[in-house]
């Protein structure tokens, strides 16, 4: 654990007004770009004619799908690979894919795709071309909900896709889960609605892509790889990938949304190409709630079998995805994380389906946690349930169902398998931080004051330095200087978390030198064109042991070299402290002079570490929260919240803290009111912070945070499990179980999220009148 109260390097430049985003970018000459954009959610377009808007005083070029077409740019689709079984067991691997034109020309899936670009020399320019494009669709039934589109006779998205449906997965066994359940004692069904949110970024999506004179194109973009967006780009604009640089410069925030590729950065790089100028565009607020690609929206089902004590038996769990109006890989985070459904309890049987649906809506993307919290979701919420229907404490049925320690590594039987992890001292120690014991008296408090007090609990794991089943390795570059400083190029990303405090912390413990002589640099691909960029909570579990890698052989470097400057065998000599001496003598060589003896060589004091851990990690948590419910007004205030988490070793303590309590806040925002709306003929009704509304810090209280000491994992070199989603994996539980606990003293069965006053004031009033 590294002590952090000096705080991190990089805020002083963003409090101070320094940062540099996409936004600041400035290039001489840059077109400004506005989309003229469908209004409605489902139809054919007629009647494209661009030439007012090319009479606007300020537009350069207005381009539409046939300019797209004449340049062979085709549709892109990043393939969906399914690693399962369709749920009739017939064995079939998928590859089930939809093309999404970059601009529309035919017909109209979701609300706000792009019909033509505007390019002009002013913002306003563009805005009023965009204005004067004109195009008429003729609507057609739209199917905006998961309901509407599994309707019988609803209408279809793609005819090549009967019922709406995307895809089908399965794991485990169906039938025997079906007959385990028949057997028990008790069996709870649970049926809940995971809620559709926008991932709301600090800063919107922005790009400035500019052609340089040797014919290569860079791309400033507000992103979270930019290796993955080179590399996309190659492949959509047919063009080598050395024709492009990426480059993500401070970004404002991503939690998946931005992993792309999305179609306004694509089409600006391919606009710029085209007409050999620089071009520019940054989403306007209510443009990003509109095109940004949300988060969730699924269909939690759940079937819990228990015997006569209580035991789990057996648990039947299905996810049905809300996937929008395009199927990518993007929208297959249901399967990528659908293990967490095993929680950190013992479940003899476990058999799980997902189905992804197509709707008339913006397609959904990785929402931080990306499958992880609706997983544990549809667990606990069952588990809640049961303990309601069996009259049982819900605490210690979950304690009852554990996985203990000594069982370690536990294989889950169904798809994830646990290197290690102490869950019931994880659960005891939350118990003790949140003061469980204390909790009765403060519910008869709140009762005396006419209000209602639920408690939530909820164990939470997930799955870290993945995608699970496909984990690849992170990059790292190390590079000393002639002037002794030096420069740590990273394959990882940072979008806010602080990294490059982290890692350059990291590298300068192992260095033994001062933190200000490390210049960091990320996702810069002319720096280092591979990497893993940023998500799935792989900063620490890969990217650190890179850069760990990295500075362990520039110092071997560096010793070579210093051998060879000073005549003397590798083996007689030691690093400490940014110089190489000879041993037992006081002849030595600072890493600034070992840098200039070998730049006088033409050789550079240069190291390239990697590293690819065998296996994700599964960090595991246990949150607890407490509501407040005014039942006169429906009013929902969470009045304490408390979690535990097992991160393996804890490299830097405030940061994690502080990545649990960013996450707990995005869970406990969708809890209360996050959601995206639209009405029932696919206009987006949320399109502004006027009416998406976020957690502001009156809205929640003092977040208590602790981390499990002593089972650190053997996976990497660090012992460190990954943080990144911890908080919103527990949070979205713990939240939803507080809220349903507390209406339940009402008489309220069911509820679902969001728990805004309305909502809740109607449920209580459904409930009184029987």
């Amino acid at each position: 654990m590294t002590d952090m109260r000096r705080g991190r390097r990089e805020d002083v430049r963003f409090t101070s007004g320094r940062g540099r985003y996409s936004d600041d970018v400035k290039v001489e000459g840059a077109l400004h770009v506005a989309f003229a954009r469908a209004p409605q959610a489902s139809g054919a377009i007629s009647g494209l004619d661009l030439s007012a808007a090319r009479e606007v005083q300020g537009v350069v070029a207005v381009l539409s799908a046939a300019d797209l077409a004449q340049d062979g740019v085709a549709p892109f689709s990043v393939p969906a690979k399914l690693k399962g079984v369709e749920a009739d067991g017939s064995g079939e691997r998928l590859w089930t894919q939809t093309p999404r034109p970059f601009l529309v020309s035919d017909r109209v899936r979701h609300a706000a795709e792009p019909v033509a670009m505007v390019l002009a020399e002013t913002a306003h320019a563009a805005a009023d071309g965009a204005e004067a494009v004109v195009f008429d669709v003729d609507e057609s039934p739209a199917v905006l909900t998961l309901d509407d589109a599994r309707a019988q006779g609803a209408p279809l998205l793609w005819d090549d896709h009967p019922g709406n449906i995307a895809f089908r997965w399965a794991k485990g066994d169906w039938e025997a889960a079906g007959e385990a359940l028949a057997a028990s004692a008790h069996v709870t069904r649970l049926r809940s609605h995971v809620s559709r949110v926008a991932a709301a970024t600090m800063e919107p999506r922005a790009c400035v892509a500019a052609p340089g004179s040797d014919g290569r194109l860079t791309l400033w973009a507000s992103i979270q790889n930019a290796p993955s967006m080179r590399g996309a780009l190659a492949a959509i604009l047919g063009r080598p990938a050395e024709d492009f640089r990426v480059v993500a410069p401070d970004v404002g925030g991503s939690f998946g949304m931005k992993s792309g590729p999305l179609r306004e950065e694509v089409l600006c790089a391919w606009a710029a190409l085209r007409l050999g100028r620089p071009v520019r565009w940054t989403a306007t607020r209510s443009e990003a709630l509109l095109t940004d690609e949300p988060g969730r929206d699924m269909l939690a089902e759940a079937e819990l079998g228990l015997d006569a004590e209580g035991n789990f038996t057996a648990l039947r769990a299905r996810l049905t995805p809300n996937v929008g109006a395009y199927v990518s890989g993007r929208s297959l985070v249901a399967i990528g994380n659908f293990g967490g459904v095993s929680g950190t309890y013992r479940f003899p049987v476990t058999a799980g389906q997902v189905v992804g649906v197509f709707t008339n809506a913006t397609p959904a993307a990785p929402y931080r946690g990306a499958g992880r919290p609706e997983a544990t979701y549809l667990t606990e919420m069952a588990i809640d349930q049961a303990a309601r229907e069996l009259g049982l404490d819900p605490v210690a049925l979950r304690r009852r169902n554990l996985v203990p320690p000594e069982a370690m590594p536990w294989d889950t039987g169904f798809i994830f398998t646990y290197d290690s992890g102490d869950f019931p001292a994880v659960m005891d120690q939350a118990a003790t931080l949140a003061d469980l014991a204390g909790f009765p008296a403060r519910r008869a408090q709140s009762e005396a004051r006419g209000l209602l007090r639920g408690l939530g609990v909820a164990n939470c794991i997930e799955v870290a330095g993945g995608p699970f089943g496909i984990v690849s390795p992170d990059h790292s570059e190390a590079t000393v200087g002639s002037d002794g400083r030096i420069r740590l190029a990273v394959g990882v990303m940072s979008a806010g978390q602080g990294l490059q405090t982290a890692m350059t912390g990291l590298a300068a413990a192992q260095l033994g030198v001062a933190e200000d002589l490390i210049d960091y640099v990320q996702a810069d691909t002319d720096a280092l064109e591979v990497g893993k960029g940023m998500g799935g909570s792989a900063a620490m579990t890969t990217g650190a042991p890179a850069v760990r890698e990295a500075v362990a052989k520039v110092i071997e470097r560096a010793k070579e070299l210093a051998g060879d400057a000073m005549e003397v065998a590798v083996a007689d000599l030691e690093y400490a402290h940014g110089e190489v001496r000879i041993v037992g003598a006081d002849r030595a060589m600072s890493l600034a002079e070992i840098a200039r003896s070998a730049e006088a060589r033409d050789i550079a004091l240069s190291a390239r570490g990697s590293f690819k851990p065998t296996d994700c990690t599964y960090p595991n948590g246990c949150h607890v929260c407490e509501v407040e419910i005014d039942p006169q007004t429906g009013a929902c205030a969470i009045v304490a919240y408390a979690g535990v988490e097992d991160i393996g070793q804890v490299i830097f303590h405030q940061m994690a803290e502080g990545q649990v309590q960013g996450g707990v806040v995005q869970g406990l925002g969708q809890v209360l009111f996050e959601q995206v709306v639209a009405d029932p003929d696919g206009q987006v009704l949320s399109a502004s912070f006027m009416d998406y509304a976020m957690p502001r810090a009156a809205d929640l209280p003092a977040i208590d945070c602790a981390f499990a000491q002593g089972s650190p994992t053997a996976i990497n070199p660090l012992g460190a499990k990954g943080v990144g989603e911890a908080g919103s994996v527990g949070a979205l539980s713990a939240g939803m179980s507080a809220v349903r606990d507390a209406l339940a003293c009402a008489g309220v069965r069911e509820f679902d999220m969001p728990a805004t006053p309305v909502r809740v004031w109607s449920a209580l009033q459904a409930a009184r009148s029987g």
